[in-house]
């Protein structure tokens, strides 16, 4: 009455499944410089804590008498796992089977991980390897007939986006359906060398006029049409690393920040860094001469909990910095304008970054912490052309539409309507001001020739004129005349930035507790 044979056939399948594509593809995988499904799983993941979901899926191969001879696993991995002690559904591409097509498997694997994760509440992470669930033309002709596309489980990736955090890494040449799911994330990366994401590789866009087939180096090829140069500066994907390893590490450091699913709050840690430091240089970062620029990194780290800012998105619309930190362990999003990329000014993929990255704050109940120097939306055709003024907009209404706290700080510019962007007017302006705050509806210096053109017409000195008006205005301008009237709250010294926004969390950690 045992069932030791069917036990035993079970394990003969559960070893199988793990030869993966066999020792030849196994070999040509590594020797790509790629660690195989079953390795970045086990390197994602807190050790030993991977529990595979569908092991032994897969198409089995039998001899006339039904007897199993082999078994083509599935090329797609996923279980449950923990990383930094808190569950994840985690995934796995196998590229060496059958490119990662699924041909070979059961797409059922894959829309079960998908609803497992917004079902029991668990955040995702998808390593992604090939076409990443996409068919081949190979199975036309053994379905023998073709058949309008559709994607089954596509309903439960919109969902993940709406109801828990989702990582993708893109870690080979990945097409088609892999593309869409790593674009369908909240944070994704990309290897360099290493990872390439298109609608269609090479071989197909060869067939449509652009000459990539023919390269001598096909690699080379792939990184020319969609390598982690081009889709890490356009917006696509948010990172680019050097390894796997730096890979699976930066999603790590991602989730440490985030809930476990939307209706969570993400969690404090416990901070070594002093509420009341205050560094002097702060003091000095911005430079008196307007034309000059200063490191707003530099701010970042001086004013943010010591080690704890994580840059997204560095190399695409740079002219806003946007990070996850924490100020006393508390976790907050920050936007920070870059005044060493044209100037602060937000064009249009500034401003569809900083629109992406007020809503993501705004889903995971996340704080946001604003630090401006906005000298306004960028000017001229080439602006114009790119349709800056609707992204802009679209940034300034993610910013009005968020619910959650957020405080900001002007540094130096705050001019025109990307100015009026950098908080919701509407609301209580939890605000401070540096003394090198210069604002308004628009740079006074660019216009004074054309305001003062009869003056400067009439006058014996043109020149000297021009100079007694500027130091006029600059009497005016001061922040200080601002401050008189209310016009904007507080101005403080730089070295208490850090104390005072340290403040703000508690208390926006407060209002978001009180709200869960």
């Amino acid at each position: 009455m045992s069932w030791e044979h069917e036990l035993e056939e079970l394990r003969r399948r559960e070893a199988l499944a793990e030869q993966m594509g066999g020792p030849d593809k196994l070999a040509r995988q590594h020797a790509r410089g790629k660690m195989d499904a079953r390795a970045r799983i086990a390197a994602l993941v807190d050790e030993g804590s991977f529990r595979e979901i569908g092991k032994i899926a897969g198409k089995g191969h039998y001899d006339e008498d039904g007897n199993l001879e082999s078994v083509t696993p599935a090329p797609f991995l996923f279980g449950k796992a923990t990383i930094n002690g808190r569950p994840v559904v985690a995934t796995a591409d196998d590229f060496t089977i059958r490119g990662g097509a699924a041909d070979a498997g059961i797409s059922r694997k894959m829309v079960q991980a998908e609803k497992m994760a917004h079902e029991l509440k668990m955040p995702l992470v998808r390593m992604i390897d090939g076409t990443g669930g996409g068919g081949s033309v190979k199975t036309l002709e053994q379905i023998g007939a073709t058949y309008i596309p559709a994607v089954p489980g596509w309903g439960d990736v919109v969902t993940n986006l709406d109801t828990v955090p989702v990582v993708a890494l893109a870690l080979g040449p990945t097409a088609g359906l892999g593309a869409a799911r790593t674009v369908a994330s909240h944070y994704s990366v990309m290897v360099k060398g290493l990872s390439q994401i298109f609608a269609a590789g090479p071989a197909v866009v060869d067939g449509l006029g652009e000459s990539y087939r023919g390269s001598a180096d096909h690699n080379q090829a792939k990184e020319d049409l969609g390598g982690s140069a081009i889709h890490t500066r356009n917006g696509v994907v948010d990172d680019e690393v050097a390894s796997e390893a730096e890979a699976f590490a930066r999603a790590r450091h991602f989730l440490s920040f985030m809930p476990e699913h939307v209706g969570q709050l993400a969690r404090r840690v416990e901070c070594s860094d002093l509420v009341q430091r205050r560094d002097e240089a702060l003091d000095s970062l911005v430079p008196r001469n307007t034309r000059q620029v200063y490191s707003m990194r530099r701010a970042l780290e001086m004013i943010f909990d010591s080690g704890t800012v994580f840059e997204i998105g560095r190399m695409w619309g740079r002219a806003c910095i946007t990070a996850l930190a924490r100020l006393d362990g508390w976790p907050v999003m920050v936007l920070a304008s870059d005044p060493s990329y044209l100037g602060g000014s937000w064009e249009a993929k500034t401003s569809e970054k900083a629109e992406r990255f007020v809503k993501l704050a705004d889903q995971f109940r996340l704080p946001i912490v604003h630090l401006v120097d906005n000298p306004g939306f960028m000017i001229g055709r080439e602006a114009e052309m790119a349709g800056t003024i609707r992204y802009g907009v679209q940034a300034m209404n993610a910013i009005y539409r968020a619910s959650v706290p957020l405080a900001s700080v002007v540094l130096r510019r705050a001019y025109g309507i990307a100015g009026s962007a950098m908080s919701n007017a509407e609301n209580y302006q939890y605000r401070f001001c540096w003394p090198s705050g210069d604002w308004g509806s628009l740079p006074i210096a660019g216009g004074l020739e054309v305001a003062y053109k009869s003056e400067l017409e009439a006058a014996e000195d043109p020149a000297a004129e021009l100079e007694a008006i500027r130091a006029r205005l600059d009497k005016v301008t001061s922040p200080f005349r601002s401050a008189e009237r209310f016009n904007v709250e507080d101005i403080i010294q730089p070295r208490d930035t850090r104390p005072l926004l340290c403040e703000f969390a508690a208390l926006a950690w407060r209002k978001l507790e009180s709200e869960a």
